[in-house]
């Protein structure tokens, strides 16, 4: 029970950090997202590395494992560009929350990649959460905010295939440590060309909000990896939503962001479908549990 508790802490933490890496990309100002991206996976990359090398892990990956490392650097690097690109243009909770479709699209590439069954249930969660996401991105040729919400869910989708590709690496052997620094140096070289041809002059200030982001960043792959330790995915899984508090909170009080009606009937929705894929989980699993005892 003891173990439980702290993991709830831990991905409330979690929760707060990516929440304030969200406000600390925006406080940056009008830098290049791509710009933003390479700054953050950065820091994310000197953490990894650090760990990696107190924890004497190798650099190197188990065979046949390669491909799913590109993989889940790839869709990871897309997700992240999505999502500052969303951050900077849309409320700050709502490029949060389409952010948080991303366990509902890991379920979709479940299916499709690891040929996984899907559930009627978890068929109608993905479903359902889908509809509230329409309520965020209000699909209109009026919506000036359209694009980037369209952005943002790509984003999450980016992140929902990204976490079945650690699913997988997981499965097969592989250390946390090892494929945050892979796919945080795969991020950092697949956007210095722009940021070599692009690169927008930053002054300091910039640079130490970019630099505050990566640390909030690493700060919440630290917290998340010790949540997940401490408990499993199906009894804390529903507190990484606590991230959607956090970022009304920050976007109200320091960019006076104020979501509208639409927008919070979009937050009800997913929430209520996450919650319920929570309970179905804990149900499914103790039911498994029931039998195996039997």
């Amino acid at each position: 029970m003891v173990k439980r508790y702290k993991g709830i802490i831990c991905i409330i933490l979690s929760a707060f950090c990516f929440a304030l890496m969200n406000m600390f990309v925006r406080l940056s100002g009008d830098i290049p997202s791509v710009q933003k991206s390479f700054f953050r996976n950065f820091v994310a990359f000197i953490f990894a590395a650090v760990l990696l090398w107190k924890d004497r892990i190798p650099l190197r990956c188990k065979t046949g494992n390669l491909k799913y490392l590109f993989m889940r650097a790839g869709f990871g690097t897309i997700g992240i560009l999505c999502n500052f690109y969303a951050v900077d243009h849309l409320v700050l909770a709502d490029a949060s929350m389409l952010n948080k479709m991303s366990p509902f699209f890991a379920i979709v590439f479940s299916f499709f990649i690891l040929k996984e069954r899907v559930k009627p249930f978890q068929a109608a969660a993905v479903a359902g959460a889908f509809i509230g996401s329409l309520f965020i991105i209000k699909p209109t040729f009026t919506n000036m905010d359209l694009v980037p919400a369209l952005i943002g869910f790509l984003g999450g989708m980016g992140a929902g295939a990204a976490y079945t590709m650690v699913r997988v690496l997981g499965e097969r052997g592989e250390k946390g440590p090892f494929i945050v620094c892979f796919f945080s140096g795969f991020s950092c070289l697949a956007t210095l060309p722009f940021l070599i041809f692009g690169f927008q002059g930053m002054e300091l200030w910039q640079l130490g909000m970019l630099l505050l982001a990566g640390l909030a960043a690493s700060g919440g792959q630290f917290a998340i990896t010790a949540a997940y330790c401490c408990a499993p995915a199906r009894e804390i899984s529903i507190y990484d939503y606590s991230q959607i508090i956090f970022s009304a909170v920050l976007g109200f009080f320091v960019f006076g962001q104020v979501p509208d009606a639409l927008s919070w009937l979009g937050y009800i929705i997913i929430c209520m479908m996450a919650v319920m894929m929570f309970i179905y989980n804990n149900r499914e699993e103790h039911g498994n549990e029931s039998n195996s005892a039997d």
